[in-house]
């Protein structure tokens, strides 16, 4: 079946445009002229990615990412805008988008984007990591996002449970932080080798009895990070 694109951009020849070279790339696009509209598209279901504007009449493209995430729709979100500061690269992202490209952009930059995201999100589905494993004190969902732990249930952000992912591929190698960017954000505008580390620092939280003193996501120094699910001697802190 063809990927459904969920076009929702107010510029109707830029709309019409993205339309068709959609469609030419095998894609099926449905077009919508404010964020109002797209929430009636989307609602009806089926979409697989929404590229999406932040400049609408009405609702504003941050408050439709941040109403579908609400809802519990992981489907990717790639933001269309004429706005190129940092801070609303960030805002975008950290409203749940999966990635971001300002106008006036190249088209078959676009289009890789879009590919880079289907990849990652078919590589997220594969079959070739267990559905549940257990790290540490915490027994992880990787098709829901679920961690429980003896705390109670923790919601994972997609990008941690994708670096658990990439990190249960591994297990026992090193993986270094380049690989992390390449392999769960695709392209890293926004992200640095710090982000990585940051998530890293959550997901600890989350896993390790003593995350200062991790025994199951270590930091390979001058590498990045390796996971052990079985206990091993703790690690100093890093």
């Amino acid at each position: 079946m063809k990927r459904r694109i969920l076009v929702v951009e107010d510029d109707a020849h830029l709309a019409d445009g993205l339309g068709i070279n959609l469609e030419l790339e095998g894609y099926e696009p449905v077009l919508a002229a404010s964020a109002e509209d797209g929430l009636t598209a989307w609602n009806r279901g089926g979409v697989d990615l929404i590229l999406l504007d932040v400049m609408l009449p009405g609702m504003d493209g941050f408050a439709f990412c941040a109403h579908v995430r609400r809802a519990g729709d992981r489907v990717p979100i790639l933001f269309l805008t004429a706005r190129g500061a940092g801070q609303d690269r960030i805002r975008g992202l950290d409203e749940g988008g999966d990635d971001y490209i300002t106008k006036p952009f190249d088209l078959q930059e676009l289009l890789a984007r879009i590919k880079s995201i289907f990849r990652r999100q078919d590589w997220l589905r594969a079959q070739d990591v267990p559905a549940i494993v257990r790290i540490g004190r915490a027994e992880v969902n990787l098709r829901t996002y679920e961690a429980a732990t003896p705390d109670g249930t923790v919601e994972l952000k997609e990008k941690e449970a994708m670096i658990l992912r990439l990190l249960c591929e591994q297990q026992g190698e090193p993986v270094d932080r380049q690989t992390i960017l390449d392999r769960v954000w695709g392209f890293d505008a926004y992200p640095t080798m710090r982000t990585v580390d940051n998530f890293i620092l959550s997901l600890r939280k989350i896993v390790e009895e003593d995350p200062a003193r991790p025994r199951h996501i270590l930091t390979v120094h001058g590498v990045g990070y390796r996971l052990v699910c079985d206990a091993s001697p703790a690690a100093p802190p890093a």
